[in-house]
């Protein structure tokens, strides 16, 4: 079931869903401090601290319709692409580095069936350190028509929680949600043999919207 935040708010502004278990306790907590805050000075005090934290959570956590570009592969993620790897089996690895400050929501690169969904465990340093290719992931295999895509949600130091939208045997569309990260981390996206990339190395990257590939 979608969680509550999922709808759009009376503003327009739309929540990512897998949000509720930071997003309610906070925004809950800075509603009863202001609540009080007429009659309490010490309430007063905390109205300020919690009710910034709570507006953090909600810019963190917001989820931006996107008017999904044109192309054979697409950005994942919103971030900067942090490298880009040749495989050994002829792949091309494009990582993309999430900040807290992007969108934390994530988008299927290509159209086609997600294959598989595998919760990997592991580690949780910062997702710019070598070390994070050991850090707990998710990993996504999709069947389009360049064959066999993978994409990896990796957590981070600060993102600890993986929340995968969609499950294996799902039709996706391209620019589709399929998941998210909380509080931001790495996106890897695999490009096939033969498939040149069409961004560099600190570039902007953002979901459903910049092309990777390149004609």
């Amino acid at each position: 079931m979608p969680d509550s935040t999922s709808s759009a708010s009376r503003g327009g502004v739309r929540i990512a869903r897998g949000a509720s278990p930071w997003l309610l306790p906070t925004v809950a907590t800075a509603a009863l401090s202001l609540a009080r805050a007429r009659t309490s000075g010490r309430w007063a005090a905390a109205a300020v601290p919690t009710t910034a934290l709570a507006a953090g959570m909600l810019w963190f956590f917001r989820d931006p319709e996107r008017e999904i570009s044109e192309g054979r592969v697409i950005s994942p993620a919103d971030g900067v692409v942090q490298s880009i790897m040749p495989w050994k089996d002829g792949r091309t690895r494009v990582a993309i580095f999430m900040s807290p400050l992007n969108v934390h929501v994530n988008r299927a690169p290509l159209a086609g069936t997600v294959t598989s969904v595998e919760h990997v465990p592991g580690g949780f340093v910062p997702a710019f350190n070598k070390e994070s290719e050991n850090n707990e992931r998710v990993v996504w295999h999709f069947d389009t028509e360049l064959g066999d895509i993978e994409m990896v949600q990796i957590a981070g130091a600060v993102a600890r929680r993986i929340v995968p939208y969609v499950p294996q045997g799902t039709k996706v569309e391209q620019g589709e949600r399929i998941g998210l990260i909380r509080f931001g981390s790495r996106v890897d996206i695999y490009l096939p043999e033969g498939i040149d990339v069409a961004v560099e190395v600190g570039q902007a990257t953002t979901a459903g919207v910049t092309r990777i590939d390149r004609d």
